[in-house]
């Protein structure tokens, strides 16, 4: 399936920022990444490199291989 790998992502950083409390602007300052560009991941409309999915892997506290994971937070619930 094509595209799968965005939706996880887009599914679990929405799921991660409603954990947090945070909006798409707080996560943009703590990830370092623009508010524009975190709807775009959210909407799973582009395809981010490697550097982004650590700097938001980090915002959140988790694995970059926790930031595909399918399914619960069962690996990153960490909050």
């Amino acid at each position: 399936m094509q595209g799968r790998a965005r939706i996880l992502l887009a599914t679990r950083v929405r799921m991660l920022r409603a954990r947090y409390g945070w909006s798409q602007e707080r996560l943009a300052e703590v990830s370092g990444l623009h508010r524009n560009y975190i709807g775009h991941i959210e909407r799973a409309e582009l395809n981010i490199g490697l550097d982004n999915l650590e700097r938001l892997a980090c915002a959140f506290d988790v694995s970059v291989a926790e930031m595909l994971l399918d399914g619960g937070m069962e690996q990153g619930d960490r909050r």
